[in-house]
């Protein structure tokens, strides 16, 4: 472990952005934020619904056996998130933040749009599950696209002392894009009834999050490249983004930092999808709590995270960002049993809101600044690959299997045995944290 400490390098040949108008900067948080918002709004609508849908693509005569098929075909999804962080990561190296941005969100948008007309289990048998996996996997590539350019894009356009707070703008969408999938939800589900929305009215939400990506696309093309990256296409001859060979090279040379991100976004990315996106899914599934309620507790949870999320972007740019991350890890390590105790331990739907807005506070301290914290460990040539697979790779084996891991050791009735798993993540974290340098301030290099 102690591989990981080094100092932060002196910044060589800094590009900062240039001071932007207000109607510039609103132009490019809303560019990103849109697209990040129908980005999450299509991944997450599949936690969501995926307690409604899971008769409909496989044999449904034991429902904790369908849903757990569901989550299996969630967990496909984050491991294309890798080879999608990997491809866009290279690609907006070599091509530009904005082009990759705007190519991966239209296989998000693909993929939604196909889960949302896939034929049933009654209609085609087994193979009706193939469709829902390749819609899945198609929302994970593009998934792992857009979260190594936005991030990448949102650092470089930020100004220096205020890179903290841009990027919580990235989550704040992120969560308004989880709200609109659950408010959905809890108005499909009030409107229509349960059983209406698990034969036909699961679809509406991942059709329309395929049609609304066009409106994304509009935005996101109008935006200018970065600086940072301008300048590295004009001095390509000096500094190329690496190919091939030199690439592994190039990434082997920032192993550390690599590292450091791998650990830090497996156990900030597990606590986030177990606090803030699946949640509802558990505690209509295994737990059996009334869809409506829990719907509504979760739009409230969610609409409380975008306040954590504004708090603790300042709280970074003014504090520095590894005090984020050791607010996480300690009260993650304390939190997490008593967390559990309280949403499994009997009826009331008083339960899952407690569980969820503590939750929301901790795992906001983190999530407000990846965008910022993983970029910054890297120069400009690789600052897209270099961030984007191993944040990728760390939500795949954490975050991608935790929802099928609860249901599976709750079912087996040890759900103790998930919470010493998140804790031991935790306390990972926060050790890798205290070894890892500070970047509050740093001049972004070429």
């Amino acid at each position: 472990m102690t591989e990981l400490t080094h100092s932060v390098e002196p910044p060589v040949q800094g590009t900062e952005p240039a001071a932007l108008s207000r109607s510039e900067k609103r132009r490019v948080i809303l560019g990103v934020g849109v697209g990040n918002a129908l980005e999450w709004y299509d991944w997450t609508a599949y936690s969501i619904f995926a307690a409604y849908f899971a008769g409909q693509f496989f044999l449904a005569t034991n429902p904790l056996t369908a849903l757990l098929g569901t989550l299996a075909v969630f967990a496909a999804g984050f491991l294309m998130r890798p080879l999608g962080g990997l491809f866009f990561g290279w690609y907006a190296d070599r091509h530009g933040r904005r082009r990759a941005m705007t190519t991966s969100m239209l296989l998000t948008a693909g993929g939604s749009l196909l889960i949302g007309v896939s034929p049933t289990y009654e209609t085609i048998g087994p193979a009706a599950a193939v469709f829902l996996l390749a819609g899945r996997l198609l929302q994970g590539l593009g998934h792992g696209g857009e979260v190594v350019s936005s991030f990448t894009y949102v650092t470089e356009m930020a100004p220096a002392s205020k890179r903290g707070v841009w990027a919580s703008s990235v989550f704040v969408f992120v969560t308004i894009g989880v709200i609109a999938a659950t408010l959905l939800g809890a108005g499909l589900t009030s409107t229509f009834g349960p059983d209406a929305v698990g034969e036909w009215g699961w679809r509406l939400p991942f059709i329309l999050g395929g049609l609304l990506g066009i409106y994304a696309l509009y935005l996101r093309r109008s935006l200018d490249e970065t600086p940072m990256f301008k300048r590295q296409r004009e001095e390509r001859a000096a500094v190329a983004a690496p190919r091939g060979r030199g690439m592994w090279a190039e990434i082997w040379k920032h192993r550390k930092a690599c590292l450091r991100i791998l650990i830090l976004s497996a156990g900030g990315g597990v606590m986030y999808y177990v606090w803030a996106i699946m949640a509802p899914a558990f505690a209509m599934g295994p737990l059996k709590m009334e869809p409506g309620p829990v719907m509504w507790v979760s739009t409230g949870a969610n609409l409380f995270l975008i306040l954590c999320l504004l708090f603790w972007g300042r709280v970074s740019d003014r504090f520095g960002r590894k005090l984020n991350w050791i607010v996480f890890g300690v009260g993650s390590v304390v939190m997490i049993i008593p967390l559990s105790m309280i949403l499994t331990g009997g009826d009331g739907i008083w339960r899952l809101a407690v569980y969820m807005g503590v939750g929301m506070i901790l795992v906001a301290a983190p999530t407000a600044i990846m965008p910022a914290y993983f970029p910054e460990q890297f120069p400009t040539h690789v600052r897209a690959v270099g961030m984007g697979m191993p944040y990728s790779l760390g939500l795949a084996l954490t975050g991608g299997t935790a929802p099928y891991l609860q249901a599976w050791l709750y079912s087996l009735g040890q759900p103790r045995v998930f919470d010493f798993y998140l804790i031991a993540v935790c306390a990972i974290v926060l050790t890798v944290t205290l070894m890892s340098p500070e970047t509050r301030g740093k001049k972004l290099t070429n």
